[in-house]
């Protein structure tokens, strides 16, 4: 586990993902209690913890833009901005948000309003509703861009102000450099993170995948099984690797803007035609 960004991680990463493909197909309602039990004991202890991180995430960010280092630029100190400020914006969302907002959109507000996250709120009402739309805004709004931007910041600073890859065990280059014996641990670090963000997309993307069914079975009266759902998977798996292959200019870039295009016209839409 030496080689950083190479054969060992990847092996080790696929090894891990794989294994937990196995375990939950082999023992879905098993896999599945034991994965809710897990969230279930790491909320109740580190909730808090989360909370206050995420906090402190955004007064550092608040902190650090006004300061000095606010002007430090994630390239050479002559370099450009690359895209527009649109572009920008949209693969931002696009990669960011992604399919989880397509899902949880909807169904993080409808659960608030049908069990309101306080007990003295009855459910359905118009209290629930207001407080449904905060808490949507709160999951979704400046916190969860703060821990993306930290965890963006340090991987972008170390790769293009350091020369380091783009990995997050980038941060502990000056400590691997003076003590080679920590170098596994930090590919260990890149291996958790592998594997962190494969299940985080597997999980927005299945759920996805079974909203976007249930939407063309309610439109279009498709049935909604897993023939349709490995078909709808098909196909955004060859947008995915359409885009990819295109390179971030042709594919990733296009494909952002025209989804940015499409929400800023269905929110026209949703205002001029809707109960507004």
């Amino acid at each position: 586990m030496t080689n950083h960004g190479g054969k060992s991680v990847f092996i080790a990463s696929a090894v891990i993902i794989f294994g937990l493909v196995i375990v939950g197909a082999a023992f879905p309602v098993a896999f599945g209690n034991a994965a809710e039990a897990a969230l279930t004991s790491i909320t109740e202890l580190f909730g808090w913890f989360y909370l206050f991180s995420v906090f402190g995430f955004v007064v550092f960010l608040i902190g650090l833009a006004l300061s000095k280092y606010g002007k430090v630029r994630l390239g050479p100190q002559d370099s450009t901005p690359s895209y527009s400020f649109f572009s920008w914006i949209s693969m931002l969302l696009a990669a960011g948000f992604g399919v989880g907002l397509v899902f949880y959109g909807m169904a993080e507000p409808m659960t608030h309003y049908i069990n309101p996250p306080y007990g003295d709120v009855p459910a359905e009402s118009e209290a629930a509703a207001r407080y449904a739309i905060q808490y949507s805004y709160f999951n979704w709004g400046i916190h969860q861009w703060a821990a993306f931007s930290v965890v963006g910041l340090i991987i972008a600073y170390f790769q293009f102000r350091k020369g380091q890859a783009g990995l997050v065990s980038s941060v502990l280059s000056s400590v691997t450099a003076k003590h080679p014996h920590v170098r596994p641990y930090a590919s260990w670090l890149d291996v958790f993170a592998v594997v962190a963000t494969v299940m985080g997309v597997a999980t927005s993307l299945g759920l996805g995948v079974l909203q976007m069914n249930g939407g063309l079975n309610a439109v279009f009266g498709l049935p909604e099984n897993g023939f349709w759902q490995f078909v709808i998977l098909f196909v955004m798996f060859c947008a995915y690797m359409a885009s990819t292959w295109s390179g971030l200019d042709k594919g990733i870039k296009r494909l952002s803007n025209l989804n940015m295009a499409l929400c800023i016209g269905l929110m026209l839409y949703v205002l001029f035609t809707g109960p507004t």
